[in-house]
C-alpha cells in the first residue's frame, strides 16, 4: 500500500513538473517574441533616423537577425511583423512585387542568422 502511495504521489509531482516546464517554455516563447518585436520597432526607428538611401535591406535583415537571435519567439514575431509589413506595403504603397521580394529575402537573410553587413550600404553611419 505504501508503494502505492508513494507511486501515486511520485506521478503527481512527475506531471506537475512536467506541465510548469511547458509552461516555462510557453513563457519564454512569449518574452522571446516580445523581445523581438522591440528588435524590429529598433530596426524600423534606427532606419527612419538614418534617412540613408539603400538602406532598406540592411535595416530588413538587422531586424529579423537580432529578433532571430532572441530564439524561436522572436525569429516567430518577426516573419509575423516582417509578412505583414511586406503584405501592407505592395497592398498600400504600390512599391511593386520586385521590391518586396527583395525585401522578404532580406528578412528570410537576417531570421536565419546571415551577417545583416551583407546589405550594408557603403557610406552608413557606424552608429547603425
Amino acid at each position: 500500500m505504501r508503494l502505492c502511495v508513494c507511486l501515486v504521489l511520485l506521478s503527481f509531482i512527475l506531471c506537475a513538473s512536467a506541465q510548469l516546464s511547458s509552461i516555462a517554455e510557453g513563457g519564454r516563447f512569449v518574452w522571446d517574441a516580445l523581445g523581438g518585436a522591440w528588435d524590429m520597432y529598433r530596426a524600423y526607428r534606427d532606419m527612419r533616423e538614418a534617412n540613408y538611401i539603400n538602406s532598406d535591406k540592411y535595416f530588413h535583415a538587422r531586424g529579423n537577425y537580432d529578433a532571430a537571435q532572441r530564439g524561436p519567439g522572436g525569429a516567430w514575431a518577426a516573419e509575423v511583423i516582417s509578412d505583414a509589413r511586406e503584405k501592407w506595403q505592395s497592398d498600400v504603397s504600390g512599391r511593386g512585387q520586385e521590391d518586396t521580394e527583395a525585401d522578404q529575402e532580406a528578412n528570410a537573410w537576417g531570421r536565419s542568422g546571415g551577417d545583416p553587413n551583407r546589405y550594408r550600404p557603403e557610406g552608413l553611419p557606424s552608429k547603425y
